[in-house]
């Protein structure tokens, strides 16, 4: 395809090189644990209203929404990055340039890609672009961990109906999503009479409890349905080396790419949980955040948005995209029917490290990708 831009948008570019890896710099040290995005919701406000945006808001989930032309628009599209990390410092994050390289926890997840977003939503207000349809700039909160897509679901609801598509700016080049990987997560504890080590000996023990039951669910076969996982991620209880512990717990994934997976994992641990209930051990579970699959999607306008996606990406940056699953903002516009895909605007390595670096040069490469799609909605 043709990657020439307008002259006028590849001028501001080449004019707002350093500009980008400022800011990139700048929005990179706020911290933002997910549902603490307050200051880097500010600095977005702030960045789209001194480039002259009209209706900039921050709504009750935390996430930042420019809309331009929605209001009374059948049709919207939400263009959006997240503004949360999985760090949760508070003080500011140690980010770095070591050559060619921003190093540090969060650039690049999701950090440069928003930035290089906001680059282009800057443009389109410092020159009044005019949308063909309503279009939704969104900095969203809550996308990592158990923030459980609070950010995404708001603005889908707040906009139900109306959405024609949605586009996610994540990940690294080579990222292209269009299928959601669903996923619960749950906090087991499981709670024994416990006692004296030596004086209780004989009484039963979570800790040892709560091992059999990970045993028993690691024992289990996942379901034949897409691509089923499951994960105990951490593990905690006990008092002291001298008591036999009355509690113990631990935090159980499963995720899916097929909603049927996830049903039929439901049905696997509640047999296993039952199992040690009849054994007179009391097992809790909460849940802690539900990701949902896919829903009955259009086809064949999922297709369009994906092979358009793929083409933008191969032509701007120069490497392989295949579309698969992922766990994204597009789980919810996807199971909600709704077209979406999500792709990256940078290049880099060490998400949800504190080692995470980015490529500099990736990044003026993505926000001409950037450029390149998002103007395909303005006039």
């Amino acid at each position: 395809m043709n990657r020439a831009l307008p002259i006028e948008m590849e001028r501001y570019l080449k004019e707002n090189e350093e500009t980008l890896v400022q800011k990139l710099l700048e929005l990179a040290r706020i911290p933002a644990p997910s549902g603490q995005e307050d200051r880097r919701a500010e600095w977005v406000k702030r960045f789209l209203e001194e480039a002259g945006a009209k209706g900039v808001f921050v709504d009750g989930a935390k996430n930042v929404l420019w809309p331009i032309g929605c209001e009374g628009a059948d049709e919207i599209v939400v263009l959006m990055a997240h503004t949360d990390v999985v760090f949760p410092d508070l003080d500011p994050l140690p980010i770095t340039v070591c050559g060619e390289r921003a190093v540090g926890p969060g650039v690049g997840d999701d950090t440069a890609n928003l930035v290089a977003m906001l680059q282009i939503a800057r443009y389109a207000a410092q020159r009044g672009l005019r949308p063909k349809t309503g279009v939704v700039f969104a900095a969203n909160s809550c996308e990592e961990g158990l923030g459980n897509l609070k950010g995404c679901r708001a603005i889908m609801e707040r906009y139900a109906g109306r959405v024609r598509e949605v586009v996610s700016f994540d990940g690294h080049f080579g990222m292209l999503c269009n299928n959601a990987v669903g996923s619960t997560r749950r906090r087991v504890t499981v709670r024994t009479e416990g006692g004296h080590s030596f004086s209780a000996f004989g009484n039963r023990n979570a800790i040892y409890y709560l091992s059999s039951m990970i045993t028993t669910l690691y024992a289990m076969k996942a379901p034949p349905f897409g691509k089923t996982t499951f994960n105990v991620g951490t593990i905690s209880g006990g008092t002291s080396v001298n008591s036999i512990a009355q509690e113990a717990s631990m935090l159980y994934e499963y995720r899916s790419d097929d909603r049927r997976g996830l049903e039929a994992m439901d049905r696997l641990f509640e047999s296993a949980a039952d199992t040690y209930r009849a054994m007179g051990i009391e097992v809790e579970s909460e849940i802690l955040g539900v990701r949902p699959c896919a829903g009955a999607v259009d086809g064949a306008r999922l297709s369009e948005l994906t092979e358009r996606a793929k083409r933008y990406c191969e032509a701007f940056t120069g490497v392989p995209h295949m579309a698969g699953s992922a766990s994204t903002d597009c789980n919810i516009p996807l199971s909600l029917g709704i077209p979406a895909v999500c792709f990256a605007l940078v290049d880099g390595a060490g998400s949800h490290t504190r080692e995470e670096w980015i490529s500099l040069p990736s990044l003026k490469k993505g926000a001409r990708l950037a450029a390149a799609f998002i103007l395909q909605y303005f006039h």
